[in-house]
């Protein structure tokens, strides 16, 4: 009787994230690499780079490079960490006009809230695109990092909608998108040209490493 090896199939080898190309993968690795990822989007968020109309932060950058490095499960669990760390009370999420940081309650509250929750989303998504090589080569991390922006956006606006009409202010869909999404445009397109530009880019480096067993 003979015994053959199993060869992976290429769905299998197509799952691989950037980090599992260098990293083992343990438990313990990706309980260290979610909170690394949650850190990442923590400290991005609190740099902005003046802008017309508005400032850019690193956050949704930090969003991208986290489900795209992660995979979709660990890159969700990381932006979810870290929407449950800011409404605890941790000053993490992006500071307002005044540099203060809204957490617990208040931050529930906000008008911005939802593009938090469409970080987890959006991590997710991304990942589960990344896991299929979508973050490689030149068009598909265009479209994935794209993708993935335009999700915070479907989370955010419906939020923004209904805290606007909350405070007796206008929210139909001009008003909403005016306030929540038109000033947001160019930002968001540098962000995921960044992201289309350094993920393949890493993954070039990574191929050229070591191997782990």
């Amino acid at each position: 009787m003979s015994t053959a090896t199993t060869a992976p199939s290429p769905a299998a080898s197509s799952r691989i994230t950037l980090v599992d190309r260098v990293i083992a993968r343990t438990w313990a690795s990706d309980i260290a690499l979610v909170v690394a990822g949650t850190a990442l989007v923590a400290v991005l968020a609190q740099i902005a780079v003046p802008l017309w109309p508005v400032p850019v932060t690193g956050q949704t950058l930090a969003v991208l490079l986290v489900g795209a490095s992660l995979g979709a499960a660990r890159g969700a669990a990381s932006l979810a960490l870290y929407a449950v760390l800011g409404l605890a009370g941790l000053p993490i999420f992006a500071p307002q006009d005044d540099g203060s940081h809204l957490t617990g309650l208040a931050a529930l509250t906000a008008p911005s809230f939802g593009y938090i929750i469409g970080f987890v989303a959006s991590a997710a998504i991304v990942g589960w695109a990344a896991e299929r090589s979508w973050d490689r080569g030149w068009y598909k991390p265009i479209i994935t990092f794209i993708g993935g922006s335009l999700v915070v956006f479907a989370f955010g606006l419906p939020w923004l909608a209904v805290v606007l009409g909350q405070f007796g202010l206008p929210n139909d869909l001009q008003s909403v998108l005016i306030a929540g999404f038109y000033p947001f445009i160019i930002g968001g397109l540098i962000k995921a040209a960044i992201a289309a530009a350094l993920l393949p880019a890493l993954w070039a480096a990574a191929e050229r490493a070591p191997r782990h067993d």
